[in-house]
């Protein structure tokens, strides 16, 4: 009996097509940089649209990514049921213990996962006080 590690496809991805991955990586960066919605909302979306296309994997990643914004576990099943009527009970109850799988991880991770696909950002240098 074989025992298989779960496979993560988005590694695949990258190792097999870098150059699109690197290019599918800046345009997530340049989405995540639109004004507007904080990132908290735009991770609930990111969940609604998820269950929407019936991606589990999907939902659970932005549940974690959600709930590290400060979304709430509530908030997080709320924007996976707000699809009941739009694709029915099937996905909703396919995805939803995604989204809870993403809380529980999210809540005993020790140190935050970046907002990013690709490496975490370097962080700014200080902005030079103002003299007056």
């Amino acid at each position: 009996m074989t025992i298989m590690t779960e496979i993560n496809p988005y590694e695949i991805f990258q190792k097999e097509c870098p150059e699109l991955a690197e290019r599918f990586n800046n345009l997530v960066e340049v989405q995540r940089s639109l004004k507007g919605l904080d990132p908290k909302t735009k991770q609930l979306i990111n969940i609604a649209i998820q269950t929407s296309t019936k991606n589990s994997r999907g939902v659970k990643f932005h549940a974690i990514m959600a709930y590290q914004a400060g979304a709430t576990k509530d908030e997080i099943i709320g924007a996976v049921v707000m699809n009941l009527h739009l694709t029915g009970l099937v996905i909703v109850l396919e995805c939803l213990p995604a989204a809870l799988e993403g809380v529980e991880e999210a809540t005993k991770m020790k140190s935050k996962i970046p907002m990013s696909r690709s490496a975490a950002k370097k962080p700014k240098p200080a902005k030079k006080p103002v003299k007056r």
